[in-house]
């Protein structure tokens, strides 16, 4: 093979790269979360105070997992049911968690309780209160919540609302507005439903909110955690020049980082007075200007790192939006340089939240059109490599993974199950039992990427790439 012929090769390859979405499921009503539970199901939050769930099989089912219409409040556009997320230990104790704006207009953080006897039914009367706190306007809510690996709940707060944030209420510490809290809700004191982690940067200190684990932020409307390494992504919707994606490692958060607002937007000084030096701002590691990216943009919709194995091509991705150019952005890491490349492509929808399947598979949901998208490499989604039915989770794991083998439950069909590591020798033969959703141990398994292969007797292969830590 000649050395034209090899750079030919790789240029087209890595100019086959698109991004398209597949439409997942319609008929949902302001959908503005997508979340799942450990298994292969999507629960989707709509603004109202109605989670719903598209199964297994990709149906949209008509009786809610929850409806709290009751308790909420969605005059305005930036009000409702705004956050969801699931206890690490759901599976054991039907735990999860929802943020909304109540009927007052402020925030609530609480649990809720899947049905004993239906799990795709909540008990509506299981509401325990972990958090509350005022909302002085009616938008900059924050709203989303996640669990990070530690086991932690983190909470993103808005600055509380109007434009400039007239009370400085982000940089304030004693003010739970325009922050990232932190809460530890398996354990509780004589006062609250929840307790605090030792190692929360102003767990000792009488000078700020104990609860408080980031601040400086303007509305933090959507952050995830980066399921490989721990890291936090944040995107930053900005007052009217600057959106911010900001990032920070497991380890770098735990000092109480400040991010800047309103002293800053952005790279740019906004209000200048009464602010710290510059040195103890971490600024955003990309983002982009109203009108001066191309199409004109106002408001971040912040998404995920890619870390599935469907689309090769996607891995180490981190997905965005913007709510008003319709666009949905990816960044790709140069390691050369050192920095993170912005690219855009065109779709039609407004675009509101983004979410992960337990495969890590990435969703996108359109508030206007009530539809959920998949983000798909459609160069690479070939059933000769992957097969849909078959799916492997959770990935990243790190103890064990679980096998569903979807239509293909007949264990005679299926003859060979290997792992290979990166450097293409075979690890681990794996019998393949009676069961259709099939366990499989990694406590041997040292740290790494490996490629999982599962042969069906009438030679068609599906490849999956297996992520243990």
């Amino acid at each position: 093979m000649t050395l034209f012929f090899i750079v030919f090769f790789f240029f087209a390859y890595s100019n086959a790269q698109e991004l398209e979405l597949e439409l997942i499921a319609s008929n949902l009503v302001d959908p503005l979360g997508i979340k799942h539970a450990g298994d292969d199901r999507l629960f989707i939050v709509e603004q109202s105070g109605v989670i719903k769930i598209i199964d297994a099989s990709g149906e949209l089912q008509d009786t809610p997992f929850l409806d709290i219409n009751s308790l909420v409040i969605d005059s305005g556009n930036e009000r409702g049911l705004l956050g969801l997320a699931f206890h690490p230990d759901y599976a054991d104790n039907g735990y999860f968690f929802v943020n909304y704006i109540n009927n007052f207009g402020d925030t609530v953080v609480s649990r809720f309780t899947v049905d004993a006897s239906n799990s795709d039914i909540a008990n509506p009367d299981s509401e325990l209160l972990i958090l509350s706190y005022e909302q002085p306007y009616s938008n900059h809510n924050g709203g989303d919540l996640a669990f990070g690996s530690d086991g932690y709940l983190y909470i993103s707060s808005g600055d509380g609302g109007s434009a400039g944030d007239p009370q400085n209420r982000s940089q304030n510490k004693m003010s739970f507005l325009g922050k990232i809290l932190r809460l530890d809700i398996d354990t509780t004191t004589e006062t609250e439903n929840y307790g605090i982690p030792s190692d929360n940067p102003f767990a000792e200190g009488a000078s700020a909110l104990p609860e408080i684990w980031a601040y400086g932020l303007r509305n933090p409307w959507r952050f995830s955690f980066d399921r490989l390494n721990g890291d936090q992504w944040i995107a930053d919707v900005g007052q009217s020049n600057y959106e911010e994606i900001n990032s920070v490692s497991s380890e770098d958060a735990s000092t109480g980082i400040n991010y800047g607002w309103k002293c800053y937007e952005g790279n740019d000084s906004y209000q200048s007075s009464g602010c710290p030096d510059q040195s103890t701002f971490t600024f955003p590691v990309s983002g982009y200007s109203h009108f001066g990216d191309g199409s004109p943009k106002c408001s971040i919709t912040g998404g995920y790192r890619y870390r599935g194995t469907t689309y090769p091509n996607f891995y180490g991705w981190y997905f965005f939006a913007d709510l008003c150019s319709q666009e949905i952005g990816y960044l790709v890491y140069d390691e050369t340089n050192d920095v993170w490349n912005k690219n855009f492509q065109q779709f039609t929808g407004q675009w509101s939240s983004f979410g992960e399947d337990v495969n890590g598979d990435i969703y996108v949901s359109d508030l206007a059109g009530g539809h959920i998208y998949k983000l798909t490499d459609t160069t690479l989604s070939n059933p000769d490599h992957l097969l849909s039915e078959i799916t492997v989770y959770p990935n990243p794991t790190k103890h064990s993974f679980q096998i569903n083998f979807g239509t293909n439950d007949n264990p005679d069909i299926l003859t060979e199950i290997s792992v290979y590591d990166i450097q293409g020798k075979q690890v681990k033969t794996i019998h393949r039992t009676a069961e259709n959703i099939q366990t499989v141990n990694t406590s041997d398994f040292s740290s790494g990427i490996y490629i999982l292969k599962i042969n069906i007797e009438n030679k068609t292969q599906s490849t999956h790439k297996l992520v243990i830590h």
